[in-house]
């Protein structure tokens, strides 16, 4: 599904979140803490065309590298040039390729409620990340306030689906991705998720109504 629908995949994103979703990727990126060490290795998981790690990236005074994870590998081809700094790797979540602690942080944008073992997933996250690194997820949400939620879902179950067939000419994607928001954890099941895959200091914030959220916590 993901290789069908890679061509048309930025523009999506930026059309059906009105361009709202850049700046959710601004503030996963803020929340990740890596000015701590502006010269570190950190990973995107799930990174898709690399969006989220190029963010990271082109912040002024970074001068690392950032691994963008995927096992989508025409994904990674589409976004294998955005930013200097990033390296796509072939990877996947639930297995990934790097020793233990090999990391200074870790984000992943919209990616965990995609894998088939969330709590593996977040092992692994863990696994890799060096003592005292940040882990950063940005993820959807569904709004607590009834008339936003309200509006929310119709767009999501009417007018999202409708759009992303007629761009992506799939017919099945964009029915997916309301779909799997909808079955997802919701903000405070996923930081106890977090805990239990070992980390600490683990919080979150909505944004935007409540329709997104940022979850950080600390290995």
């Amino acid at each position: 599904m993901f290789t069908a629908i890679a061509p048309r995949y930025d523009f999506l994103n930026h059309l059906l979140s009105l361009n709202v979703d850049r700046s959710w990727r601004r503030t996963a990126v803020a929340r990740l803490g890596w000015e701590a060490k502006p010269d570190g290795t950190y990973l995107d998981l799930c990174t898709g065309t690399l969006d989220l790690a190029a963010e990271l990236a082109r912040r002024d005074g970074f001068r690392g590298r950032v691994i963008g994870a995927d096992f989508v590998v025409p994904m990674l081809e589409r976004g294998k040039d955005k930013a200097p700094r990033t390296v796509p790797v072939a990877a996947d979540v639930l297995a990934l390729p790097f020793p233990a602690a090999r990391f200074d942080g870790a984000l992943v944008g919209f990616g965990v409620r995609n894998v088939a073992d969330l709590d593996r997933a977040l092992s692994e996250a863990a696994r890799v990340l060096k003592p005292g690194a940040r882990f950063v997820i940005l993820e959807f949400a569904t709004p607590r306030f009834a008339p936003l939620r309200a509006i929310y879902l119709f767009y999501f179950r009417r007018i999202l689906p409708a759009i992303g067939r007629l761009v992506s000419k799939h017919r099945d994607a964009y029915t997916y991705l309301p779909e799997s928001v909808l079955a997802f954890p919701e903000p405070e099941a996923l930081s106890q998720r977090m805990v239990a895959a070992g980390f600490s200091r683990v919080g979150f914030e909505r944004l935007t109504g409540g329709i997104c959220a940022v979850h950080h916590g600390t290995r």
